[in-house]
């Protein structure tokens, strides 16, 4: 029942690939290529992203572990003592109760490849092959070095709909097992390989069938905060080669003297803010906590969106792209080592205003399209900004509330964002503000080189422009009923795939009339699978939805 569970049945139709590769490949070891360009120091390849399985195998009467690569969509033959496996930082999630029990080792977020997120993720899928040793292998982790505990094992959302326990094969810590058999007819065991810290582990397994053995030493990078290319494969102690392609003689690129100091967020909590200032309003950004902040004008920060927020469009999410293709997630939910942009009413007393606050998007200049919105207690996006179907678009918030949403940029590069932000003051007077906040997505240019605000790009066109005065607040704005008739359901809604593990169904809010969606594609589409485990309450306080999600970290 668990083979059937874990095995990749795509594996099967090359399953006859794989062995002829094996008797070509014999003991030759290193086969060029990889799931991607980049190498690590000494020549060794990094294996970033693809299928890839530890494959024990006899080659002339002897068992070899090797790693079968199909990164490139091709079978590539690795050692695995002479690559760098990379598990981003986008892989850190939801720790499944099971999992940290039967490894020993910890519920909070971890990072995993194979996890739940593994189809919303760019990351290495490694399985392990046992059908290629003749018969069953004892698979041992002889030894380990890393920052925090590892550990392999079976949970999938079968076994957490049966109540089932999670199934360890072997871990770092004292409480687990360190060897398991593979079976001889087992084509892909997937089990979840947990990493409970950042940084540089060496695992070193040890494979053994029918009287022979082989060990190796797998370097593994875990989150980005080392580069995987810097890093020695194995043990560690000797470079495997000298890289033969890397440049000599260039020259790093210094940022633009001429360019002004912008304050570069790059992680952390900021919101995009409506403040009254003597009789009128003012758009601000505020980084930080209620009890620990800076306010800036949106001219004076660049915006990072880091690697860490690449992923994969979900079905039901066609608003976005095509499924399958990359998009930079900003979840509603924190995520560590990126930054969680909300929005903020909260300086604005309810008898501060006659109406709502409009946050409305005049134009995006820049490489690709953005698109805001959350997911309703069904899990359908309900789309609330999307500069792909025209603008401008608006949506709005009541005096005194705090909201977050789920943010996607399409591609990478300079993005440049005009908002008008506009309310009626309770004695009727009609206020406003137009900023422009500049983001940088990725890691392709340096923020601190990007000119804040408005910019310089010769080449950066808005979209759209503005079609309606700044006062006026969208037609089509639908405030929700603040009847408890209509309160979500206190089920979890399904998990968006930018949310992490523990993402939620529904903007997270706080006081104020809640959120609206203006000007958005409308679109159909079940969301991913519930993440089990985690407990969302959704209650409605003044209209406004708010959520209360296991473990994670509340709005602040």
């Amino acid at each position: 029942m668990i083979r059937a569970l874990t095995r990749d049945r795509r594996a099967v139709t090359s399953a006859a690939l794989i062995a002829a590769a094996a008797v070509l490949a014999g003991a030759a070891g290193l086969v060029a290529g990889g799931s991607g360009n980049a190498r690590a120091a000494g020549g060794a390849v990094v294996l970033d992203e693809g299928e890839l399985d530890f494959t024990p195998r006899l080659a002339d009467g002897k068992l070899e572990l090797q790693i079968d690569d199909r990164g490139t969509g091709t079978t590539v033959v690795q050692e695995p003592s002479q690559v760098v496996l990379h598990a981003p930082a986008s892989s850190l999630q939801y720790t499944a109760d099971p999992v940290a029990t039967a490894l020993g080792t910890t519920n909070m977020d971890s990072w995993q490849l194979n996890g739940w997120e593994a189809e919303n993720i760019f990351a290495p899928k490694p399985g392990w092959n046992g059908s290629a040793a003749g018969g069953d292998t004892e698979v041992t982790l002889s030894g380990y070095e890393g920052p925090g505990d590892f550990g392999l094992a079976l949970y999938t959302r079968e076994m957490d709909n049966a109540n089932a326990p999670a199934t360890a094969y072997l871990g770092s810590a004292a409480s687990v097992q360190r060897t398991f058999t593979l079976p001889g007819d087992e084509e892909r065991l997937l089990p979840i390989w947990q990493f409970t810290a950042e940084g540089v582990y060496r695992l070193t397994f040890t494979v053994t069938s029918g009287g022979s053995s082989d060990t190796e030493t797998l370097a593994v990078v875990v989150g980005d905060d080392v580069d995987p290319a810097d890093v020695l494969p194995g043990d560690g102690s000797t470079p495997t080669a000298s890289p033969t392609d890397s440049p000599t003689g260039s020259a790093t690129t210094s940022p633009s003297p001429t360019a002004p100091a912008a304050h570069v967020i790059a992680e952390g909590h900021i919101d995009l803010a409506a403040r009254p200032a003597d009789g009128d309003l003012e758009f601000r950004i505020k980084e930080g906590t209620e009890l620990n902040h800076q306010w800036y004008e949106p001219d004076e920060v660049v915006m990072h969106v880091r690697p860490a927020a690449k992923r994969k469009i979900p079905e039901g999410y066609d608003f976005l792209g095509i499924p399958g293709d990359a998009v930079w997630w900003l979840p509603l939910q924190q995520n560590a080592g990126i930054v969680w942009p909300g929005w903020n009413t909260t300086e604005f007393a309810k008898a501060d205003l006659d109406g709502r606050v409009s946050f409305r998007l005049d134009s995006v200049q820049g490489p690709g399209n953005i698109a805001m919105f959350h997911n309703n207690a069904m899990g359908v996006p309900v789309v609330s900004l999307n500069s792909g179907d025209g603008l401008p678009d608006a949506h709005t918030l009541g005096a005194g509330t705090h909201s977050h949403f789920d943010w996607v940029f399409s591609a990478e590069g300079v993005y440049r964002t005009t908002f008008t932000v506009s309310a009626t003051l309770a004695d009727g007077t009609k206020v406003s503000d137009t900023e422009t906040i500049a983001w940088v997505v990725g890691d392709d240019t340096d923020p601190s080189t990007v000119v804040p605000g408005e910019g310089n790009e010769p080449t950066a066109t808005p979209t759209a422009t503005p079609s309606a005065s700044a006062s006026q607040t969208p037609t089509a704005t639908a405030s929700p009923s603040a009847s408890a008739s209509d309160s979500p359901s206190a089920s979890a809604p399904a998990t968006g795939p930018g949310s992490g593990s523990s993402g939620t169904g529904g903007s997270t809010s706080t006081g104020g009339s809640g959120t609206s969606a203006t000007g958005g594609l409308a679109s159909t589409g079940a969301q991913v699978g519930v993440i089990a485990g985690i407990a969302v309450t959704a209650l409605l306080m003044g209209g406004g939805a708010v959520l209360f999600v296991r473990r994670r970290r509340t709005a602040q």
